[in-house]
């Protein structure tokens, strides 16, 4: 199989079910930028940090390819058989969330992001999550989306949040308060 079709050529692609939309529609932008906050997790999980994190956003990344099937299709035509997400996944995230937030002293301010690499390769995914979830927002006020994508898009904002001061932590990084100017 090539990897070229040549298909797109034309500035349209075709949608799990069949159907070709152009490579500038709102589903696209939704699940390249899923495709995208993929990458981004995959470069955190390149870095000198515990196994066990590791293994955590392994996990995410398969959740995020199962989001990338559910938007990639469409939601009319598609006959085939995709990956469904669960509430256990959602309640995954949380567990996570909850056992990193238990280790860390009390948010009492902003932070910057920044400190170290690796934190701000977090930062970074949070920000592509962050727009990943509005683009995903702006679609469904079009076309159907699974609830569950909302759910764990948002509460995977949230694990990349506590993640970058977890490693901050870990890698004795200085989270750096926002102090605003009055």
């Amino acid at each position: 199989m090539k990897v070229y079709t040549k298909k797109g050529d034309t500035g349209t692609t075709q949608l799990i079910g069949g159907t070709r939309v152009s490579k500038g529609s709102i589903r696209l932008e939704s699940y390249g930028t899923i495709d995208e906050l993929n990458s981004h997790i995959g470069l955190i999980r390149d870095q000198n940090i515990n196994e066990k994190y590791k293994n955590q956003l392994i996990e995410i990344q398969d959740r995020l390819f199962t989001i990338g099937s559910s938007l990639a299709s469409d939601p009319e035509k598609s006959k085939m058989k995709i990956p469904d997400l669960l509430e256990s996944d959602v309640l995954f995230l949380e567990n996570s969330i909850d056992e990193m937030d238990s280790e860390l002293p009390e948010m009492k301010f902003f932070v910057l992001p920044g400190g170290h690499t690796t934190v701000s390769y977090c930062h970074i995914a949070r920000c592509v999550c962050r727009r990943g979830e509005r683009i995903i927002v702006s679609l469904q006020e079009q076309e159907y989306v699974s609830e569950m994508v909302f759910k764990y898009v948002n509460r995977l904002s949230d694990y990349l949040f506590v993640l970058s001061r977890k490693l901050s932590q870990d890698l004795n990084a200085n989270e750096q308060p926002w102090k605003p100017r009055m």
